[in-house]
C-alpha cells in the first residue's frame, strides 16, 4: 500500500475547510491502495516524510510568507529527508527529484510570497511538483472546494499502486 502524507497548518475555519477538502479528495473512492496520513505541520516528522510516497502541503499566507508552522516543518525535516544546500548556503536543486508533491495556499489578499517561499524550499528537496499550486484568495467558494478535492485526489492517484 502506498502512503500519501498531508502536512498542513490550518489555524482558521477557512483554512481548515481547504485541508478537509484535500483530505476528502485523497480518500476518493476511485483511488485505491493509498493510505492517507494527516499531520499538523508542527507534529510531522522526518520519519513521516521518509515513509511517504507523495505529499500535499498546505499553508495560509502570513505577511507574504508561509505559516511559521510550515516553516518549522521544513526546518525540522530538511536535512534528514535529503534537502541540499549550495556552498553559499542557498538551496540547491533537489537531486533525483522523485517524490511527487502538491501545494495549496490560502491568503486573505495575496498568496505570492507564501507560494514562492514553499517552492524555493521544495526545490532543494528530492521532490517534484506533480500538480499546479492551488492558490485561494479570500473566501473559499465552490470552485476552491472542488479544486482542493481535485488536488488531494490527483496526488493520491499518482501514488496509487493500482494506477
Amino acid at each position: 500500500m502506498s502512503r500519501l502524507l498531508l502536512v498542513h497548518h490550518a489555524p482558521t475555519s477557512v483554512v481548515a475547510e481547504l485541508a478537509d477538502r484535500v483530505e476528502a479528495g485523497a480518500h476518493d473512492e476511485e483511488v485505491t491502495g493509498v493510505e492517507v496520513v494527516v499531520r499538523d505541520a508542527l507534529s510531522a516528522s522526518p520519519e513521516d516524510v521518509l515513509a511517504a510516497d507523495g505529499l500535499v502541503l498546505g499553508t495560509p499566507a502570513n505577511f507574504g510568507y508561509m505559516s511559521g508552522a510550515l516553516k518549522h516543518f521544513f526546518d525540522s525535516v530538511f536535512l534528514q529527508v535529503g534537502g541540499s544546500l549550495s556552498d553559499d548556503g542557498s538551496a540547491a536543486s533537489g537531486a533525483g527529484a522523485s517524490t511527487p508533491f502538491g501545494l495549496w495556499v490560502h491568503g486573505r489578499y495575496d498568496t505570492t510570497g507564501a507560494t514562492r517561499s514553499v517552492l524555493t524550499i521544495t526545490g532543494a528537496l528530492p521532490w517534484r511538483q506533480a500538480a499546479g499550486v492551488l492558490e485561494v484568495v479570500g473566501d473559499v467558494d465552490r470552485r476552491a472546494r472542488d479544486a482542493a478535492y481535485e488536488l488531494g485526489a490527483t496526488l493520491a492517484a499518482l501514488v496509487s499502486p493500482d494506477a
